[in-house]
């Protein structure tokens, strides 16, 4: 199945993300850096950076069918990473866990294999732990990268067809859809 950036779009209006607009505004307003003109000074990493490990651990994480990954993530972190603390906090944990990559792996997580990304993952203890915003680390992981990714795939249209989710919150379908049943 293929994601699409409209999957991305479809996911962040079922979640109440309205931050398309607004960051594309910061990238008009882009420091050079990759960090958006409104977080300048404050971030630990770029927006390229975040991305290109998010993207990474989407490939884990997503199922092996799933294609179109890298436009999809993209596309949904248009709406999450804006100005607000939220995104601060996904930043802030990208960057531990890209840290943590290079401490234990010598590369950051996006130059690692699939199996070592992986592995990093689950020995951080992102597979097992609760999500807590403001918990350990690997409660932060589960949180801010792994259930975020998660979200966004299950609350897409394609995401939820492929969980069995016919017609996920927030995607239209109408009365309709829930008279006839599953398929």
């Amino acid at each position: 199945m293929e994601l699409t950036r409209r999957d991305a779009a479809a996911a962040l209006a079922a979640i109440g993300a309205t931050g398309g607009v607004a960051l594309g505004a910061d990238r008009v307003r882009d420091s050079g850096d990759g960090a958006s003109a409104s977080d300048e000074g404050a971030d630990p990493i770029t927006d390229e950076q975040v991305r290109a490990s998010l993207v990474a651990v989407a490939r884990v994480v997503y199922p092996e069918e799933v294609s179109g990954v890298e436009a999809f993530v993209n596309g949904f972190l248009d709406g999450r990473l804006t100005g607000d603390p939220h995104a601060r906090a996904l930043r802030e944990t990208v960057a531990e866990v890209d840290g943590i990559a290079r401490s234990w792996y010598d590369a950051p997580i996006a130059a690692l294999s699939a199996e070592t990304r992986d592995r990093l993952l689950r020995e951080l203890g992102a597979d097992t732990a609760e999500e807590d915003p403001d918990g350990t680390t690997a409660e932060r992981v589960r949180y801010y990268v792994v259930n975020e990714l998660l979200l966004a795939l299950y609350a897409s249209p394609t995401g939820g067809e492929l969980a069995g989710i016919e017609n996920p919150q927030g995607y239209p379908g109408g009365a309709e859809s829930y008279a006839r049943g599953p398929r």
